[in-house]
């Protein structure tokens, strides 16, 4: 059959998709997702390489791409990629609600070819090939961030050449399709992913491979993790927050920030007790011997298990409680998930029970 062809308006549409290619980065090689747009009228390109690309990295590259095309088109075309597509495909597509809402911030809508038809995206895969064989060969990069805004540069220049297949300077023809973009949102809202963790007991929090230092009070807490392009945000509460610069992968790295070593001899003393345990034996010293041998023989690490027992201290009444951590104890039982269940069963006997009616009533 013969190949056919597509024509585009100004405006029309932009393509979409990521190839895999090798990169040296850091004197080491790695294997990294590119990920591509062109718009399909004035061709002009925009690419950004990452150590792995996932719906959060997408929404990060259209943010970026369309940043610098100063506006967005009336339709993104994507391959049938599992990022953005929910189910279906090519004209059957449905997209991700969390990525079709995206795209309606931007005024735009995702579409998909039909499976097999590679003509389609071919504005999009041709520049792959040249890539790899002209900006990546024998480049090196010292990190990530050098590599992409390499990468920004080479687009400048490019996109400003003289095109034969085009007979034009691509930088010339989006001169003319600019106008026809829609403009971008007066305030676009940076892309973020949020992460649950707790502070592990050398006081780091990990995300994706990478730990981030806290204060070593917080060793034990829960956080809530904001992840950005460029940043990394641990929150504790409103008033307690640690933000790092965002490292990137795939290497397992520990960054720790000046504030979060202490002194010479000032560290955490591993004898003094947990403000956890200290609350505890307040409220309750009665059970001392039990927090000892929790934490000789308890499976927990330390103060998760105390902040566990502490929860059930405040939740559940005095008596059920003591009660079942005596037998516990009596027992040599140190399974707080199993204590719960103890306390459970003594509140139900003890505090729902209905009296009988007197059927003379």
């Amino acid at each position: 059959m013969p190949a056919g062809r597509y024509h585009f308006d100004p405006g029309m549409e932009m393509q979409h998709d990521t190839s895999p290619h090798e990169v040296e980065v850091g004197g080491r090689n790695c294997r990294a997702q590119t990920a591509s747009a062109v718009l399909c009228y004035s061709r002009l390109l925009f690419f950004q390489i990452y150590p792995s690309f996932q719906r959060f990295d997408c929404k990060v590259f259209l943010s970026d791409a369309l940043r610098y095309m100063g506006g967005a088109p009336e339709r993104v075309m994507i391959d049938n990629t599992h990022v953005v597509v929910l189910r279906g495909t090519g004209a059957d597509m449905v997209a991700v609600p969390e990525m079709e809402a995206f795209a309606e911030r931007f005024g735009f809508r995702f579409v998909a070819h039909e499976r097999g038809d590679a003509n389609r995206s071919a504005r999009v895969e041709r520049p792959f090939s040249f890539i790899e064989n002209n900006f990546l060969a024998g480049r090196r990069f010292t990190s990530w961030e050098d590599l992409n805004q390499q990468a920004r540069a080479w687009c400048d220049r490019i996109n400003a050449t003289y095109k034969k297949h085009l007979r034009a300077v691509p930088r010339e023809l989006f001169a003319i399709e600019r106008q026809h973009l829609k403009p971008l949102p007066a305030w676009i809202p940076e892309v973020y992913r949020l992460h649950q963790r707790t502070v592990d007991v050398e006081g780091y929090v990990s995300v994706h491979t990478i730990r981030y230092s806290v204060p070593v009070s917080w060793i034990g807490r829960r956080v809530e993790v904001r992840e950005t392009k460029d940043k990394i945000e641990i929150e504790l509460d409103a008033r307690n927050i640690v933000r790092h610069a965002r490292a990137w992968g795939p290497d397992p790295q520990r960054i720790t920030l000046p504030e979060h070593k202490p002194p010479r001899g000032q560290g955490v003393k591993r004898g003094d007790p947990h403000p956890e345990e200290q609350a505890i034996l307040q409220a309750v010293p009665e059970i001392a011997a039990y927090i000892a041998e929790l934490k000789q023989k308890g499976r927990k690490v330390i103060a998760l298990a105390l902040r566990q027992l502490l929860r059930l201290l405040k939740e559940y009444p005095r008596e059920p409680f003591i009660a079942a951590v005596r037998e516990a104890a009596l027992y040599g039982m140190y399974d707080l998930d199993r204590l719960e269940r103890m306390i459970l069963r003594r509140v139900a006997r003890d505090y729902f029970l209905l009296k009988d009616s007197d059927p003379d009533d």
